[in-house]
């Protein structure tokens, strides 16, 4: 699994470069999924935070295409891969799930990975809205943010889409698959 060891070294201008221009060509490629939002500000914020920036990278460099969506009048990057991003699937949900496991431990889990690269699961709201910009996870999953008490009698989220809607199902928080794994959000 991979970490985001970014935060150890400084971006170099050639690497911010080449980040901001796969950025912004996929916002422009998607204008639907954030109407009224103007690339120019997106990237004069980013300009001011490069731990964003190496965040944005992390999200990348783990396959799930970042782009920008407006959630409640909230300007953010979601993972917008067509599939749950490829470098964070067979997870399990949280650490207490994968210090539990005692056999066929998985590598990682969701919540460990995203604390590390620096963004937030989506909640089932959050990941229904997102879903309404195009179809998502049609062949994933993605473990969602889930409540305290279905996580304290050892469950844990998740959605997909499937027959054209959104679908929310529980497993055991500590259940891996090769299909499932998790997007990210990140707050501008």
């Amino acid at each position: 699994m991979m970490t985001n060891d970014t935060n150890k070294n400084a971006f170099s201008a050639e690497q911010t470069e080449q980040l901001l221009e796969t950025l912004r060509a996929r916002f422009e490629d998607h204008m639907h999924r954030h109407n009224g939002v103007d690339w120019a500000d997106i990237a004069e914020k980013l300009a001011k935070s490069p731990a964003k920036l190496q965040t944005l990278q992390a999200m990348e460099d783990t396959g799930g295409e970042p782009d920008v969506f407006v959630l409640d009048n909230e300007t953010v990057f979601i993972d917008a891969a067509k599939e749950s991003p490829t470098g964070r699937r067979s997870i399990c949900y949280d650490r207490k799930a994968l210090d539990a496991r005692k056999k066929n431990k998985p590598e990682n889990s969701a919540h460990d990975v995203a604390a590390d690269i620096g963004i937030d699961l989506l909640t089932e709201e959050q990941y229904r809205t997102m879903q309404e910009f195009g179809p998502f996870d049609l062949k994933t999953s993605s473990w969602i943010h889930t409540p305290e008490a279905i996580r304290n009698l050892g469950g844990a989220l998740f959605c997909d889409r499937r027959y054209d809607h959104v679908f929310l199902y529980h497993n055991g928080a500590d259940s891996y698959y090769g299909a499932r794994g998790f997007r990210g959000m990140l707050k501008l």
